[in-house]
């Protein structure tokens, strides 16, 4: 399955399911076909995926690693990269007031 989320403020972002549906647990939705996202809840949304963005890449830098481990999460791609596009959809939709879909 494949996300397409759109709105009328901001371009398409399409996700593959497995990472649509990780950041849709972050926000606190359960993944289906079928959604909004209402203006009201896109700075609760903002805020979820920063933090999570910020837990992933505080467990990645914990600890000694060794020089091969530090290479594969380098090349790893995070949270970070894949929910930015969806993060800066929400972003410029709540300062226009426009919801989100996807599904439909």
């Amino acid at each position: 399955m494949i996300y397409k989320f759109k709105s009328k403020a901001a371009g398409d972002v399409i996700m593959l399911a497995p990472q649509g549906d990780q950041i849709l647990r972050i926000v606190g939705k359960v993944p289906a076909v079928q959604g909004i996202f209402e203006v009201a809840d896109m700075p609760a949304a903002i805020t979820a995926i920063e933090q999570a963005v910020a837990a992933e890449e505080a467990s990645g830098q914990q600890g000694d690693a060794a020089a091969d481990r530090q290479t594969a999460s380098a090349d790893r791609i995070g949270l970070r990269q894949r929910a930015w596009p969806l993060v800066e959809m929400l972003k410029r939709c709540q300062a226009e007031g426009a919801v989100i879909v996807w599904g439909v």
